[in-house]
């Protein structure tokens, strides 16, 4: 029973500190647009971040550069 004037406390701390965290989240507005990072996965990039599978560029002498798998 004593534990319950410990625990009380520390519950009331955290739930207020979890309402205030929600409230910051709402005020900075990170729940403002929630299709799009939904939709953003199912388009592919126009960019690819692998090098290795980029078309190869121009070099500026006038050779191409290859790659060698």
């Amino acid at each position: 029973m004593e534990s319950l004037y410990f625990l009380i406390p520390i519950a009331i701390i955290f739930v207020a500190t979890a309402v205030k965290l929600y409230f910051w989240a709402v005020n900075s507005g990170q729940y403002d647009d929630l299709e799009t990072e939904g939709r953003r996965i199912l388009f592919d990039e126009d960019d690819p971040l692998d090098p290795l599978r980029a078309p190869p560029r121009d070099q500026p002498d006038g050779e191409e550069h290859h790659v060698d798998r």
